[in-house]
């Protein structure tokens, strides 16, 4: 539910700004003004309220992370429901999200992607131990604050999600994109899922790009389950061997094959770049990392053997029926050729196994029969034309084989050149040997406008043309865009400038944005740009970091009031104001020291402010002509002579009311003197504390000032022996007066320093 700026939750939790959203929540800054501290309140969403198998599963498990405390996991202070309002509140991180950096700087350093992923395996371990799993780890959920330290949020929120709200305004609740495969499958998820969605987002660290990307959510899941990811390196050959071992085992699809903890994970995280771990060999998996679960893949059978394959056949196939058990064992395939008579068949087997025999039968050791005499003389006649005829026969045979065999070596076949553009290198060289072509050495390699490096861009013979088998093709390939001059950004609106680089050839994921102030460039136009206009550039291969303006930097105005006037000047300018043209300095009068500020305008302490702004300043000239300066010499003795007292001097006068001069411990009498500051509208009055105990206010007019008839305060030192009733001794007159002269006085006195100090709030 959105919440209007300004309400107030609880009667504590005063919103501030919306600050982001979720597909289940919306995040606010607030002020807790109880312990006036700012707090990030997290809002359930309107079509969620009510659900109440969701809200009590949301409320539970709130409070289940709210246990949770670990420097890597975001506080939960506070869980709580407002009529409809259903809210989280907890620790507000100043600084960056994970999926931000990302965009703006990678792929990251494998120092600072290590750094990173450590933190979050440690928070990881601390919730796994805490029989709390994650099941929505992604660089959103990851928090950096401005000293480094990484905070993971949004822990068990993702196991309030019902089947009712699988799906939110068409996106499904979690990030498919960091999904495991058991996650996607719909069963149940653990704490090893977790560690799988960290791998991607550490794979997104160093890459800068997602291992699995489709048109929906669907493709994207169903690649989890069936596809493999392209390797780190292959995309940042910077990533030592190491590293991407880690990425590898995290992201197994079996989950037995990835790290059975978080805490065995984070040990090999923190070993993993040390110069003895950079070079080592790639790790290798049993079973291919891909069709998790999938019990119905294509598999390889056994070739089934014919029954002329006696040799395969078991020694009982040497029978009719045993060769038909045997095709019924084997197929019907070979079923339908042993079916014919089982007379024939043996005698067939019979006749192939005699023929095969033993070794010393295929060498000649055969019975031979002894023809009958009648018979004998008949055979002779026709025995030698018949060996003269098949002997003609065979040499003829082989004559007419060798003409053949001659007759096919001089002859060539011709082959139709096959299509080799915009196929890669080594495409290229195979689709030639299949064609029984050569590659004709040395490869022409250059740059081609709009062909990506490694791509073949243009082949010697035509597609089609008849060529001889052996022939030599000649092919160039791109070595990639070539240079091109990067156009002046500088001043262009952001969305104006990525359109020109893409309109070059970049790809929108090498145009990094960097957020600054800036005092003269208008908001969202780019400020500077990284390679600088002019500079030649390869837009496959290069990045270009475009800083935009945010606009003038605001600030809180300084109190300037009581500093010099060049302090207030150094302070003006090293903030970037501006004094106004006309009236910057204005002098006038006051009680205040000459030189010093007394007045500033129009922007008072604290209020927001920009560079440029123009302000003006008062400064004292001292003062007001008819003020009259007065030192006061006030004699105080102790309470008792000899006997430290602590003696307190307060004064009021034109400058102020009640201001202390100093507070001194004597155990004689001594001189205090009080420079006061006095004119027709404002006396001066002296108060003076002795131990706590007030002895009495002593007026100083204007007029006894002009006069030269103000009275000299006489204090006297308390008599040993306190008088009865409470009521203060009167002090002592001067020497050689009466004692009813001396009361009188004092009387007298008193009445004027009680009428004075009541004329002054004292």
């Amino acid at each position: 539910m959105e919440l209007v700026i300004g309400t107030t939750l609880a009667g504590r939790y005063e919103i501030i700004a919306r600050v982001g959203e979720g597909g289940m929540a919306l995040v606010y800054k607030a002020l807790d003004v109880l312990l006036n501290r700012y707090v990030a309140v997290k809002v359930l969403r309107q079509q969620f309220v009510h659900d109440e198998e969701f809200v009590r599963r949301f409320r539970r498990e709130a409070q289940s992370a709210a246990s949770l405390s670990h420097p890597n996991v975001v506080s939960i202070y506070d869980v709580g429901q407002e009529d409809e309002v259903h809210y989280i509140v907890m620790e507000c991180i100043d600084g960056q999200n994970l999926n931000e950096i990302i965009k703006e700087r990678a792929p990251l350093q494998s120092e600072e992607a290590i750094r990173i992923a450590t933190q979050i395996c440690d928070a990881l371990d601390h919730a796994h131990h805490n029989h709390i799993i994650h099941r929505d780890i992604k660089p959103h959920n990851i928090l950096i604050g401005q000293n480094g330290r990484v905070k993971v949020t949004d822990f068990g929120i993702a196991r309030a999600v019902t089947s009712s709200t699988i799906t939110q305004t068409g996106s499904v609740v979690g990030s498919v994109h960091y999904f495991s495969p058991e996650h996607a499958k719909g069963i149940s998820t653990g704490e090893k899922s977790d560690l799988y969605s960290l791998g991607i987002v550490l794979y997104q660290m160093l890459t800068g790009t997602l291992p699995f990307l489709g048109e929906s959510p669907i493709s994207v899941a169903l690649k989890h389950l069936q596809e493999p990811f392209e390797e780190p390196r292959e995309l940042n050959p910077s990533i030592p061997q190491s590293v991407e071992n880690v990425i590898l085992k995290s992201m197994r699809k079996n989950p037995d094959e990835r790290y059975q903890s978080a805490a065995e994970m984070m040990r090999d995280l923190e070993t993993v770049l040390q110069p003895e771990r950079l070079r080592e060999s790639k790790v290798r998996f049993v079973s291919p990392n891909y069709h998790y679960g999938d019990h119905e893949e294509t598999r390889v059978m056994p070739a089934i053997r014919l029954p002329y394959e006696q040799d395969a056949l078991p020694s009982d196939v040497q029978t009719g029926a045993s060769a038909g058990r045997y095709a019924e064992a084997k197929g019907s395939d070979y079923q339908s050729e042993s079916s014919i008579g089982s007379s024939s068949s043996a005698a067939n087997a019979r006749q192939s196994l005699s023929r095969r025999g033993s070794g010393s039968a295929q060498e000649g050791n055969v019975q031979s029969v002894q023809p009958s005499p009648s018979t004998a003389p008949v055979q002779k006649k026709w025995v030698k034309p018949a060996l003269w005829i098949s002997l003609t026969l065979v040499f003829l045979a082989i004559m007419i084989g060798v003409v053949f065999y001659v007759k096919s070596l001089l002859a060539v076949e011709e082959i139709s050149v096959p299509e080799l553009v915009n196929l890669t290198e080594s495409e290229a060289k195979a689709e030639l040997e299949k064609f029984k072509l050569v590659l004709e050495d040395p490869i022409i390699r250059k740059p081609q406008a709009g062909v990506p490096k490694g791509i073949v861009f243009e082949q010697s013979k035509a597609p089609g043309t008849k060529v001889k088998e052996g022939a030599s093709i000649k092919i160039s390939v791109s070595e990639g865009e070539p240079a091109k001059p990067l156009p002046n950004l500088i001043g262009q609106p952001y969305d104006d400038a990525v359109k020109m680089l893409l309109d070059m050839g970049f790809d929108s994921k090498r145009v990094h944005r960097k957020p600054v102030f800036s005092d003269d460039v208008p908001e969202d136009s780019v400020v500077t740009m990284t390679p600088g206009a002019g500079e030649n550039v390869d837009p496959l291969k290069d990045s270009v970091t475009l800083e935009v303006s945010k606009g003038k930097e605001s600030f809180k105005m300084p109190n300037l009031v009581g500093s010099t006037k060049a302090e207030a000047l150094a302070q003006i300018e090293s903030l970037g104001l501006k004094l106004k043209p006309q009236d910057g300095i204005i002098e006038e009068n006051s009680y205040l020291p000459e030189g010093q500020v007394i007045k500033q305008l129009p922007y008072y302490p604290n209020e927001t402010v920009t560079k440029g702004m123009e302000v003006s300043i008062y400064v004292s000239s001292g003062y007001p002509p008819d003020a009259v300066e007065y030192r006061l010499q006030i004699p105080v003795p102790p309470k008792e002579e000899g006997k430290l007292s602590t003696i307190e001097i307060k004064y009021t006068d034109a400058r102020g009311e009640n201001m202390k001069l100093e507070k001194r411990k004597i155990s004689t009498t001594q001189v205090f003197s009080v420079d006061l500051v006095v004119d027709p509208r404002k006396d001066g009055v002296v108060s003076v504390e002795r131990d706590g105990e007030y002895l009495g206010a002593y007026p100083v007019t204007y007029v006894d000032v002009k006069q030269g008839t103000v009275p000299i305060p006489q204090i006297q030192p308390s008599t040993p022996t306190e008088p009865t009733g409470g009521a203060e001794s009167p002090p002592a007159g001067s020497e050689g007066e009466s004692g009813s002269e001396g009361e009188s006085a004092e009387s007298d006195n008193e009445n004027a320093q009680d009428g004075e100090h009541a004329g002054h709030g004292g």
